[in-house]
């Protein structure tokens, strides 16, 4: 289970990488903002998949902040939550152990 949750932090990492480059880039001329989506990699275990999002010709940048910052806040409450169901299951092993003890 703890695998899991450490996959899901992980992915989410890369994700909050490809946004923070995205806003970083707002105000860079033609720059075209990176799309990244979770997805299942097999049992118990997510990837962040990065593509490029299309070229509109725009001579601005791409990047939407709406959407970037709404991204942001989605990751920083994923991320919460697995590192409080990691702390939940290292709770329960201790407990588990003490009771063998």
């Amino acid at each position: 289970m703890i695998s899991s949750n450490v996959s899901s932090i992980l992915s989410h990492q890369s994700y909050m990488n490809s946004d923070a480059n995205n806003v970083a880039n707002v105000n860079t001329d033609r720059y075209v903002a990176q799309n990244t989506v979770i997805e299942e990699a097999g049992r118990s275990s997510t990837k962040a998949v990065t593509t490029r999002a299309t070229d509109m010709g725009s001579e601005k940048s791409q990047t939407n902040l709406t959407k970037e910052i709404t991204d942001q806040i989605t990751i920083e409450k994923v991320t919460e939550a697995n590192v409080q169901a990691i702390r939940t299951q290292d709770r329960m092993l201790g407990s588990l152990l003490d009771l063998k003890a």
